[in-house]
């Protein structure tokens, strides 16, 4: 029984269940899909979110206790005093060592991205008015990426973030990504992955990632890029190692950024 139950649970894990992208009244992140991903969330709820709400009560309660304890009612004779050393030195101090106990370990997540592990996968994002370009530098790959018009949409596919040519990349591996533009600012951005970074002509910025979960994953456009900006989204689909290896091949053939010669085509075409 504990064998099957396993199973199913595997099976299930290896589903486009994980695919995820921004919804209806949503509030909180996506689902983490990666390390970097978790260590944001877990920043952002365990320890920003109870900073900021401590600081927002406080702010509260001395707002209404001024405006009740020193209201014109009660205080016929106002105060004179101009000015209170020690709470002045309290309001200077104290907010700094809280920007301090926030910084470090936001430091230490951003140094971490930085970080890059020696990369299983290079893919290069190049941002176009308004699309995105792909390389795959090491695979002989390339390739362009639009979003998907409502029209041809089918089954599954959301509106503005499916593109016809997504980015394929293996599960547990660590994928480099290079990331430029050709013509003004972009950024290219995973948000279940913790990725966005800025895609600056004439410059190549470097991020990575390691996605854990067997799915589809969209992000978009993340810096004003001009009247179509929000029609460039990205879409990862992260499939296993298996499904890569099959992939490529394919790809080497539809997406070959130099034409094969006879000998390799027919050796790709065998396999």
């Amino acid at each position: 029984m504990k064998k099957y139950f396993l199973t199913i649970i595997a099976l299930f894990s290896a589903t486009e269940t994980f695919a995820n992208q921004p919804k209806n009244w949503q509030l909180s992140f996506q689902d983490a899909a990666s390390q970097s991903m978790r260590e944001i969330v877990n920043f952002h709820d365990k320890l920003l979110l109870p900073i900021i709400i401590a600081i927002s009560a406080f702010v509260l309660f001395l707002m209404v206790y001024a405006c009740i304890r020193f209201r014109a009612s009660r205080n016929p004779n106002p105060s004179k005093r101009t000015h209170n050393v020690a709470v002045e030195v309290l309001w200077t101090l104290i907010p700094c060592l809280i920007l301090i106990v926030m910084a470090v370990p936001s430091f230490k997540i951003l140094y971490k991205q930085d970080a890059i592990p020696k990369a299983d996968v290079t893919v290069k994002a190049i941002g176009y008015q308004w699309y995105w370009g792909y390389e795959y530098p090491d695979e002989n790959i390339i390739f362009e990426s639009y979003m998907v018009a409502d029209k041809d949409l089918k089954e599954n596919q959301p509106r503005l973030l499916a593109v016809d040519n997504e980015v394929v990349v293996p599960v547990n591996k660590v994928v480099k990504v290079l990331i430029t533009a050709n013509d003004v600012l972009h950024a290219w951005a995973l948000p279940s992955f913790g990725v966005k970074r800025d895609a600056v002509p004439g410059r190549i910025n470097e991020t990575w990632f390691k996605a854990e979960k067997i799915g589809t994953y969209y992000g978009q456009c993340s810096e004003l890029c001009g009247i179509k900006h929000a029609f460039m989204p990205i879409t990862v689909r992260v499939v296993s190692e298996e499904d890569y290896q099959e992939w490529l091949m394919g790809a080497k053939i539809k997406f070959a950024k130099e034409p094969l010669e006879e000998d390799q085509f027919k050796k790709l075409a065998r396999k």
